[in-house]
């Protein structure tokens, strides 16, 4: 049985966590409105962007469409850009991502395909390179970056394209969280290359002229389409990241006070069954005499 002064070290440790988990939880409640924001305000503009692309698509076939969005004929290598966060106590919000990405790795793999990963955040590639390390071919942190711009977004984008470009891949895909509401975050996997276009279910489409032609501005498009669904992609993660860590950090609290709880009654009952020995001691020497 632990004597009284370890049970009083552990309640002061136990109560010096909880300090920290509840300072953790209020940094990430105050910057999980910034970053719920941010992402929010990104939503509109790439839908917007995928819009035009249908536009676009519809009358660009054959050798004229760009490889961005018709891809290399073939889908026998697959590259599968793992978005994660830099840091960890957020529950299960890194490996929930990491979790799709490696089912989709080994259904990809059942199939006969050559399977790449390029990994964006620190947490993401210390969990793929476990399982796939000889198969990561890129790897960027932001852990410097205060906070989160267009040209973090563009950075990858770069990196993707200069593969695409030297034939390292046919089909990438994106994998990143959604932010939904504090308490859920969905892991999600979206094709940027080549890009998936939705057609218009109704089959109407609002004609337009094009000034240059559409060739030429998709040429131009695609590669910002794919920085905008990166960016994306980063802004629903850091929402997601704090969203985790909101939640993560409010348990950790709770269960912290729970063990205080438990802890305090155990040093209560021992320092009571102390207290009673040394008084039967003491009327037992008293008899005596």
């Amino acid at each position: 049985m632990p004597s009284l002064k370890d049970l009083r070290n552990r309640i002061s440790s136990v109560k010096a966590t909880q300090k920290i988990t509840k300072a953790m939880q209020m940094v990430a409640a105050a910057k999980l409105k910034r970053a719920q924001t941010a992402a929010e305000a990104a939503r509109p503009y790439a839908e917007k962007m995928e819009a035009v692309l249908a536009n676009l698509t519809g009358s660009v076939a054959g050798a004229d469409a760009p490889l961005l969005l018709t891809g290399t004929g073939k889908s026998d290598v697959h590259l599968l850009l793992v978005c994660t966060g830099e840091r960890g106590l957020c529950g299960a919000f890194n490996t929930s991502i990491v979790r799709l990405a490696r089912e989709k790795a080994l259904a990809l793999q059942a199939e006969g395909k050559t399977v790449k990963f390029f990994c964006v955040g620190r947490k993401g590639y210390e969990l793929i390179r476990r399982q796939f390390e000889k198969q990561i071919v890129g790897y960027l942190e932001f852990r410097a970056v205060r906070q989160l711009a267009y040209a973090q977004a563009e950075q990858v984008a770069q990196e993707i394209l200069k593969l695409f470009d030297a034939g390292e891949f046919d089909v990438a895909t994106l994998f990143f969280s959604r932010f939904k509401s504090v308490i859920a975050q969905e892991p999600t996997a979206r094709q940027i290359i080549p890009a998936e276009v939705a057609g218009d279910a109704s089959g109407s489409r609002t004609p337009y002229e094009f000034e240059p032609g559409e060739g030429e501005i998709l040429s131009d498009l695609l590669p910002r389409n794919i920085a905008v669904q990166i960016f994306r992609a980063l802004l629903e993660n850091n929402a997601s990241f704090y969203g985790a860590q909101m939640t993560s950090m409010d348990n950790a609290t709770r269960n912290a006070g729970e063990m205080i709880r438990k802890q305090t009654l155990k040093y209560n009952r021992a320092r009571q069954a102390m207290i009673t020995k040394e008084l039967i001691e003491i009327i037992s020497g008293a008899e005596a005499l």
